[in-house]
Formats: structure tokens, C-alpha cells, sequence
């Protein structure tokens, strides 16, 4: 016996050394979160630009240095783009650290989906890391893997490490209008539970903790200072626990939440590896896209700054007042750069043109007395004498005129064209995407980009930033991605502006969809259909619904209009929810409606008016959801006959809001088709009615 120690002992360093080569990695190319219109509509988020540089370039460089060899890339929208530059890429050449880089399709529509699909091949064989293809990280994932593969030997049940970084209360990089919140038990570095709370209103004062955690652990310990860029280390058991439990849909609201809520089902623990150091940050919204980029000005992202020269073909140096710089920039005598600027290969800067804290991309024509002021070019731009760009992001291709002003915020998606002597108003999206099942492009807006423009605004439904009803039927049908709270807040919150999250005086820059509404009211709106989805979701009782939005009412001085519209933008997410997990449309609508009609009838209070102003404008919000829909049309009938059937919305009420102009104007018109059928039954009803009274006479 005792010569067999030596034996077994001998044999333990190789399997080690062979695991950790074996290490792997999943790459979530598509965050299934549409935050990033109308650019998306066009192009992957993974290959939008980082300073000049491709989001995904960021995440492959940690895997690299991470010592993984085998990557999986999952892809939602767009996979031949990221296929097509994968393929060409530095990381498909021989010298690649990675032994196998596979692009993986799918029908997927929500990270659930994916999980499962990559548990039904049969890939993963051991430990991998899960992250998303917009990470930007300098950390050494080495302690945090030892201590995973510690704990997996003692405890199999040890199942996940996620890896966070500390970053106080408030960091320009983390989410401004709701917090994730982790409680553990510090003496065993396990997750006990996590939660989102809200910044504002009722809901950010508190978390819903079970008091059993309180009497089975001597401390505990709750964290809202950490910044969670979703870097998870993870068993093959974790896609088993995906693969048994079709309603987990997202990592931390879904997955995470229900694996610690259900422990006293299956057993599985989920650890904490907290850093104090080195540098973490996902590129989630437009806010944190500028947070990062001025991050890697300030070289706080070292090494992965754009001196590294990561990409193919790259060539920059850095010089004087933070300034990054490509070979053959031309920039005039008069001409001023800096501080805190990137330019791009072959960029002309004219005389007089001043550019500050702005990234520039390849091949860029800026004009004489062109005034530059935290912006993002990206390759290909054209800027006409005499323009003002502040604080907006310009993409590839785009050509704006002469003595032209893009006010801060607005996005001006690829290859649009603006004619001379233009303003783009703050918060404007303006795009030449072709949009529609038939694929035709829409015409051109001449009073957005002028007579010789191309181009035409990017009107979202929701006023929230998930935008899932317009782009879902765009890119990847993807209704659960307004599941979460933090989908909800998206562009309303976390993407308003460039400026420091603690300088909130200081909007706007990235602003929201619409801008005739104050700030107070875009935050009404987030925070309340967040807090509804989220009592949907839980299946609160009704009148706990309403009361809770009743307080968001009342403390953001909200209007009766904001908080139909709040419910209605709710109730459709919770619909489309229900669908995507195999009810069928008109049974998840008369669910949703039947069950919570109390609500409603809270919000419509005019039932005793001939001019039904309530039930008209409630219907609008409805309308108003559905256009741009994946079969937007059918939703619509299903609702109108529902809220009528319930006595919600009552005849008189339905036909007003049918004869209303506002119900035709713009894409309102396009999902009205199969509620004439509905329409028509009620008005020979009516008719019927009238001539049943004048033979009665």
C-alpha cells in the first residue's frame, strides 16, 4: 500500500496540467438586449467600434490571456458578419493561442435559449468561462479559477464562480437607475441571493430576503458596490440546470435568482470572487460605451488600450494630451486635437477644426471650422465646413453637410446623408435601415435630413430603451429580452447622457427616444413598467401592483397618460413572455387581462363621458406597442377583443378611438387590418341596435 501514494500523487500534477488545458469558453456574441439601435439594426453589437477597434477583439484578448483554448461563439443577429470577420481575423491564423474558435448558430432569442442549445450538443466537457461579447477586462482570471477547482473537489454541488469587482456606490460604469444587489456569506465566498433594486422610487428601498438565510448563516454579508460584468466560471452542470428549467431566460435575473432561490431543491451553490483591482466593464449601453472610452484615454484599461495595436492592421502611438494616433493623419496648421482623442488611419482634420475628447475612425474628412466635442466618428465619416458635432456618435459612412449642428445624444446610423445647413435634434436616431417583412427602405425624411439628405428617423415604440417591439421583428423575435429589469432600463436611464452617473445636472448627451417629455417623466416611465413587469412576473396581487404604482405617480408628479402608458408597455412585455414560453398569443393575452383587469380599471376612469378620453388614449398606447411587432396586427385584435370582452374598454370607447386621426398617422395605420373585421361586427351591432329603438317607437 504505501508504494501506491507515491503512484497516485504522480499522477495528480499531469491531470491537473491537462485540465487546465482543457479550459474552455463561451463568448454570447448577441446580448439578445437590443440597446443599441438603430446601429443593430445593421450590424452586431460584438463589431460595433471601441475605439476603432471591434467589441469582440476586447473579449477574445481575455480569453487569450485567460489561457483558454477552446471557444465557442455564440451569435443571434448577424451571423454572417461575424462569421465573415472571425474567419479573417488574427485569432483563425496558425499562430492562434486558441486550439478551436467555432462560431455556433442558432434560432436562439434569449440567452436561455442558447444555453440549452449548447447543452444539447454536447461541447463543453469541463470548467468554461461564460461571458459576453462586449467585455473589456484586464483581469487575471487565475485565482479565481484555482479557488473554483478547489471548491469543485471538495463540494460537486459547487457549481459556478462569478467573478466581480469592487467599485463603491458610484461608478460611471455601473448602471445608473437600478443596482444589483448580492448577499453572501463572506466565510465561504457563496451567493446566498441576488436582486435588482431601483434607484428611484419605492422600489429602490429595500430587498425581498428570505429570514431563514438570516437563522442558517452566523454573518452575512450584502454587497451593492460590485460591479458584475457577467464573467462566470461554470460547470458542465450548468447548462444541465438551463437545460431542466425553460423559464430561466436570462444569467442573473433568471438563472442566478432561481438556482439560489430553489437550493433546498437541487443542492447547487454559486461563489463570489471579489477583486479590488485590475480593470472590468461591460459595454451594456451607449453610457458605458462612452464611460470605456474614456477609460482607455486614460489608460486605466492597460494593456488593452489602442497602442496595443490589438487588431489586424493597426499602427497606433501615443502621443501628447492623451491623444491616440494612426500613420497618415493629416491635420492642418490651424487645426487643434486634444486632449483625450483617437484618430484613425488616413483621417483629414481641415483648418480651423478642433476636435476634443472625440474618436475618430479611419479615412474621416472633418471640414473647415468643424467643431468636435465628445464624440465618435466611426470610419468613413464626412463632416461639411462649419459643422458642430457634440457629444453623438456618427457611423460608417455617414456624410453630414455643411454648417450642419448634431446636438448631443443623437445617433446617426450608417451611410446616412444630411444636407447643408441641418440641425439633428437631441435624442434623434436617424438610420437607413430597411425595415419591414417586405424589406423595402423607407423613404426619406427631407424634414429630418433636408432635401438632398438620406434618411429617415428611427421612431421607437417604447419609450423605455429595450425597444423590443420594434426590433424584434428585425433581428431575432426576441420578446423575453424586455423580461428584465435592467432590459427595461436601457436608453431611458443608463444611456442619457456622457456624462459622470453622479453629475445627473448635466444631461443630456445619450438621450432617450422621445424628447417633448421632462426628465421626470422618461424616469416614470422606466421605473414604473419595471416595477410592473416585475409584479407580473412574481404574480403579485393586483392592488399591490397599483399601490406600488400608484407611489411612483405620485413622487414623480407623473400624468394620468404616463401611467396608462407604463401599464400597457408592461402588460405587452408580459404577453409576449408568455408566448415565447408556449402559450399562444390569445390565451397569454386573456391571462395577463383577466387576471390584472383590476388594474385597468384604475386607469380608465371615464366611463360616465360620452367623449371616452381614457379608453381612447388607452387603446392608442396599445396601438402604439404593436407597430412595429412581430404580428403586431394580431396582437392588436386579440387585445381590442379582450379589454372589450372584460368591459374594459366599452363599445362607445373602441369605436372613438378607431375614427381617431391618431390611429392612422405614421406606422399606426399598418396594424390595423384584422381589427376592421372586429370594428365592422360592432358597428352593424350598433346599427342593428339603432334600427331595433325606431321600430320599437
Amino acid at each position: 500500500m504505501p508504494s501506491k501514494a507515491p503512484k497516485v500523487k504522480g499522477k495528480q500534477k499531469p491531470q491537473e496540467e491537462q485540465r487546465e488545458e482543457s479550459l474552455q469558453a463561451v463568448i454570447l456574441a448577441d446580448s439578445y438586449e437590443p440597446r443599441f439601435t438603430p446601429f443593430t439594426l445593421e450590424r452586431p453589437r460584438c463589431l460595433l467600434p471601441l475605439a476603432n477597434t471591434p467589441l469582440i477583439e476586447y473579449t477574445l484578448e481575455f480569453l487569450a490571456h485567460a489561457g483558454v483554448h477552446d471557444v465557442f461563439v455564440y451569435c443571434g443577429s448577424h451571423t454572417e458578419q461575424v462569421e465573415e470577420y472571425i474567419n479573417a481575423s488574427k485569432w483563425k491564423l496558425p499562430s492562434s493561442p486558441f486550439k478551436r474558435l467555432l462560431l455556433l448558430k442558432s434560432d436562439a432569442t434569449s440567452v436561455g435559449d442558447a444555453m440549452r442549445d449548447l447543452d444539447n450538443r454536447g461541447l463543453i466537457t469541463d470548467d468554461f468561462l461564460l461571458v459576453n461579447g462586449d467585455l473589456v477586462s484586464n483581469i487575471s482570471i487565475e485565482p479565481a479559477l484555482e479557488r473554483h477547482r478547489g471548491r469543485r473537489e471538495k463540494d460537486k454541488n459547487a457549481i459556478m464562480t462569478m467573478i466581480l469587482r469592487e467599485a463603491g456606490i458610484h461608478h460611471r460604469t455601473k448602471a445608473i437607475n437600478h443596482k444589483p444587489v448580492f448577499i453572501s456569506d463572506p466565510t465561504a465566498d457563496r451567493c446566498l441571493h441576488y436582486e435588482e433594486i431601483h434607484a428611484s422610487g419605492n422600489r429602490g428601498r429595500y430587498v425581498s430576503l428570505d429570514p431563514d438565510l438570516l437563522s442558517a448563516h452566523a454573518e452575512i454579508e450584502i454587497r451593492e458596490d460590485l460591479i458584475d460584468c457577467q464573467i462566470d466560471i461554470c460547470t458542465p452542470d450548468v447548462l444541465g440546470l438551463w437545460s431542466d428549467n425553460f423559464d430561466y431566460q436570462s444569467v442573473r435575473t433568471s438563472f442566478l435568482f432561481g438556482v439560489l432561490k430553489d437550493y433546498e431543491l437541487h443542492g447547487k451553490t454559486i461563489h463570489m470572487h471579489i477583486l479590488a483591482d485590475q480593470y472590468a466593464a461591460r459595454i451594456r449601453n451607449l453610457r458605458a460605451y462612452d464611460a470605456v472610452s474614456r477609460d482607455m484615454m486614460g489608460r486605466w484599461t492597460y494593456p488593452l488600450c489602442p497602442d496595443s495595436n490589438r487588431a489586424r492592421g493597426q499602427n497606433y502611438r501615443y502621443t501628447k494630451n492623451k491623444t491616440y494616433q494612426e500613420s497618415g493623419v493629416s491635420l492642418s496648421r490651424t487645426g487643434k486635437v486634444g486632449p483625450a482623442c483617437v484618430l484613425g488611419r488616413d483621417t483629414v482634420i481641415g483648418e480651423g477644426a478642433t476636435v476634443r475628447g472625440s474618436t475618430l475612425g479611419r479615412k474621416c474628412q472633418i471640414g473647415r471650422n468643424v467643431h468636435l466635442e465628445g464624440s465618435y466618428l466611426w470610419d468613413n465619416v464626412v463632416v461639411g465646413d462649419g459643422s458642430t458635432i457634440k457629444k453623438a456618435v456618427i457611423a460608417e459612412g455617414a456624410v453630414i453637410g455643411k454648417g450642419c449642428t448634431v446636438e448631443a445624444g443623437a445617433l446617426v446610423s450608417f451611410n446616412v446623408r444630411v444636407a447643408d445647413n441641418i440641425t439633428i435634434k437631441k435624442s434623434r436616431k436617424i438610420t437607413r435601415a430597411k425595415l419591414g417583412d417586405s424589406g423595402a427602405s423607407e423613404r426619406t425624411d427631407i424634414a429630418i435630413v433636408g432635401d438632398e439628405g438620406e434618411g429617415y428617423e428611427y421612431a421607437a415604440n417604447s419609450d423605455d430603451g429595450s425597444d423590443v417591439s420594434n426590433i424584434s421583428k428585425q433581428l431575432y423575435r426576441n420578446p423575453q429580452a424586455s423580461e428584465s429589469a435592467s432590459s427595461v432600463s436601457t436608453l431611458q436611464s443608463e444611456e442619457l447622457d456622457f456624462e459622470q452617473a453622479e453629475d445627473r445636472s448635466r444631461r443630456p448627451s445619450f438621450m432617450s427616444e422621445t424628447s417633448d417629455e421632462s426628465a421626470p417623466n422618461k424616469d416614470f416611465h422606466v421605473e414604473a413598467t419595471a416595477s410592473i413587469l416585475d409584479g407580473l412576473q412574481k404574480e403579485d396581487l393586483p392592488e399591490n401592483i397599483f399601490l406600488e404604482l400608484n407611489a411612483f405617480r405620485m413622487t414623480l408628479d407623473a400624468s394620468q397618460h404616463e401611467v396608462r402608458r407604463a401599464v400597457v408597455a408592461a402588460f405587452i412585455r408580459r404577453i409576449t413572455s408568455l408566448e415565447s414560453n408556449g402559450v399562444g398569443a390569445q390565451e397569454a393575452v386573456n391571462r395577463v387581462f383577466s387576471k390584472y383587469r383590476s388594474v385597468i380599471e384604475r386607469i380608465v376612469l371615464d366611463k360616465e363621458t360620452d367623449d371616452k378620453p381614457d379608453q381612447v388614449d388607452f387603446m392608442l398606447c396599445v396601438q402604439r406597442e404593436f407597430v412595429s411587432r412581430e404580428r403586431g396586427e394580431n396582437y392588436l385584435l386579440f387585445v381590442a377583443k379582450e379589454v372589450y370582452d372584460l368591459e374594459l374598454v366599452e363599445e362607445d370607447g373602441i369605436l372613438k378611438w378607431w375614427v381617431d386621426a391618431r390611429s392612422t398617422e405614421g406606422g399606426m395605420g399598418n396594424v390595423r387590418g384584422l381589427t376592421q373585421q372586429f370594428i365592422s361586427f360592432l358597428e352593424e351591432a350598433e346599427e342593428d341596435e339603432s334600427e331595433e329603438d325606431e321600430n320599437d317607437e
